[in-house]
């Protein structure tokens, strides 16, 4: 499906070297958006972004560590310099690192916390003024953050997984009300099963078994699907902010 409002904008994305974050690139690249694609990996970022030009796109390679604040500010200073004022934001980096709480994985639990809620903060924080600027001028702005369905359902072993995607959505909500009032929309997006390589960060054999299981039983959708969702929302008149999505496989319940 086409999505001409995208064209011209230019957009933010987090986790860009593969999964959801690749699929959103992308298709908003395709669509007519500039994109810098932002992630850990620069050899990967550095292929999917001549893949994007090379098919007409525009894109831009950020080799960047959203649980770091100097690295954030360094990519957003690149940004700039390259593309100018942001109008889109998405939140697509994450990790998922499940054990039973009493393993007191200390370690996992601050990684997920820096990247899945202090990350998605710090990108916030960087690109604030762009998008306010961007709204006052009578453009569309947008913050798109990927949460999950663990933020309302609890699957035992993945509570600190769930509790930061919890963060995300409550942040979310609250970020409307700051965020509303001057035109700038929030939308949070809450995936079921994916695929992605979220699974596998998953060091637990038997957990790793059970993902396995689960997603041959009920399926899971594709990223490009997720990243349809995303085209979706942002490219919705500006008046209009889808602020809640919850996206699962037909068969997961």
């Amino acid at each position: 499906m086409p999505y001409e409002n995208l064209a011209g904008r230019t957009a933010v994305v987090t986790g860009a070297a593969s999964g959801i974050g690749e699929a959103v690139a992308v298709l908003l690249a395709a669509q007519g958006a500039r994109v810098a694609l932002l992630a850990r990996r620069e050899e990967r970022l550095a292929v999917i972004a001549g893949k994007i030009r090379a098919d007409g796109g525009q894109a831009l390679a950020v080799a960047a560590d959203v649980t770091d604040e100097a690295s954030v500010a360094d990519a957003a200073d690149r940004i700039h310099a390259e593309y100018g004022t942001v109008d889109l934001v998405v939140n697509a980096a994450g990790v998922m690192l499940p054990h039973p709480v009493d393993a007191r994985r200390a370690d996992e639990w601050q990684r997920m916390l820096d990247t899945n809620v202090a990350g998605v903060l710090r990108m916030i924080g960087a690109f604030t003024g762009d998008l306010v600027g961007a709204a006052a001028d009578g453009r569309t702005a947008d913050i798109v953050n990927i949460s999950s369905i663990a933020a309302h359902v609890s699957f035992p072993n993945y509570a600190v997984y769930g509790a930061t995607k919890a963060a995300v959505t409550y942040l979310s909500e609250s970020l409307r009300g700051e965020f509303g009032p001057r035109d700038v929309r929030v939308t949070n997006i809450e995936p079921g099963f994916v695929e992605s390589e979220l699974r596998t960060h998953i060091a637990d054999a038997e957990l790793s078994r059970q993902v396995e299981g689960m997603l041959d039983e009920v399926g899971a959708l594709s990223a490009e699907e997720l990243a349809d969702l995303v085209a979706y929302v942002t490219s919705r008149p500006r008046r209009v902010n889808l602020r809640q999505i919850v996206a699962l496989p037909t068969r997961q319940v």
